[in-house]
């Protein structure tokens, strides 16, 4: 028997001053739907779909040679946000539309995807990858 919690989902928990920016963003633009949204009188929230999670770890070396890959230099808090995407460069011109500054635009990376870098709403920073 297994005694290790069973985890069944990854929920990443983003707080952020402009709700209605951020949700504009990553719903409207980006394509999350929406699978729940709560209010009351201390404020909202809502959950957004983004296809199946993953926990990607990494040691400071190696964030920062995938930085140096996807960007040309170290830019990355300890959280950045990947989104798998189906035309990593189309999806970064309409997020840059939207109001993402592009750090890096695509470039092919020597694991075989193509990734960008920005910065959006909500104070997080993403990397698009297409491909894997």
């Amino acid at each position: 028997m297994d005694d290790r919690p069973a985890v069944h989902e990854l929920r990443l928990c983003v707080t952020t001053p402009d709700y209605d920016e951020a949700l504009r963003f990553y719903r409207d633009v980006l394509g999350l739907p929406v699978r729940a949204n709560w209010s009351s009188p201390n404020g909202r929230v809502t959950l957004l779909e983004a296809g199946a999670a993953t926990l990607e770890l990494a040691d400071p070396a190696q964030a920062a040679f995938i930085d140096e890959v996807e960007v040309g230099r170290r830019v990355a808090g300890h959280i950045r946000v990947a989104f798998g995407v189906a035309d990593a460069r189309a999806t970064t011109e309409a997020l840059a539309m939207a109001g993402a500054t592009v750090i890096a635009d695509p470039r092919k990376t020597p694991w075989g995807s193509l990734n960008a870098r920005l910065d959006a709403p909500g104070g997080l920073q993403l990397t698009l990858f297409q491909g894997d």
